[in-house]
């Protein structure tokens, strides 16, 4: 399709004083960007379970491996066992020296991910998919988000009585850092790291990632 077709077949139809019908919300583009890893969150932001359920509600209209749809949720707030998963999660596993998260920063909500069948190639699709649509939706809601892999699956399954083995666990919350991604080579370094107080991502330029 040519560049401005619909732009120009507006003001053929309606003519070039009319005023357009203003886009709403973000693009796909602007979701992905700000949709990065946060480790410290506003402490004053409580998460309620209705913009959980808003969050995992998403899960429900995503694709699925085989359609299996083997992925089941726990909402956890505030006041429904964040300290319980808290004492069992690590953050920042790049950056050990820091201990994060830091005192007064820490996440307050989570969405514990299950899945009702062993783990497999196509239950681990399904999880990246879940996954990025949920953060994207919590982008869309003003919130920040992160995926958590460290954690004491034992604990964390005891502490909340959980009936499925734990995958991931996502927490949500309204992010407080300040976060950039920096374009590399794929030979550079991939670890991410932090200077006078902003979060640097190293990024693949993507016109290497295509061979």
């Amino acid at each position: 399709m040519a560049d401005n077709y619909l732009e120009k077949r507006y003001e053929e139809v309606f003519g070039s004083g009319h005023t357009k019908v203003k886009r709403v919300g973000h693009t796909l583009d602007e979701l992905l960007l700000k949709n990065r890893s946060q480790r410290g969150y506003l402490k004053d932001y409580v998460v309620r379970r209705e913009e959980l359920e808003r969050i995992v509600g998403v899960c429900s209209k995503i694709p699925s491996a085989r359609n299996q749809q083997v992925l089941r949720f726990r909402l956890v707030t505030r006041d429904t066992g964040a300290d319980k998963v808290l004492q069992n999660i690590k953050l920042g596993a790049a950056l050990p020296e820091l201990h994060l998260p830091l005192p007064g920063m820490e996440p307050e909500a989570f969405i514990v991910v299950m899945s009702t069948a062993p783990e497999s190639k196509m239950v681990d699709i399904d999880l990246g998919i879940a996954l990025q649509s949920m953060m994207l939706k919590a982008v869309e809601m003003g919130l920040n988000a992160l995926v958590i892999g460290a954690f004491n699956k034992a604990n964390v399954t005891k502490e909340l009585v959980l009936p499925y083995e734990p995958l991931m666990i996502l927490a949500i919350g309204k992010g407080i850092e300040k976060i950039e991604l920096t374009p590399i080579a794929p030979e550079d370094s991939h670890a991410y790291y932090r200077k006078e107080g902003i979060h640097y991502v190293p990024k693949i330029a993507a016109k290497d990632l295509i061979v």
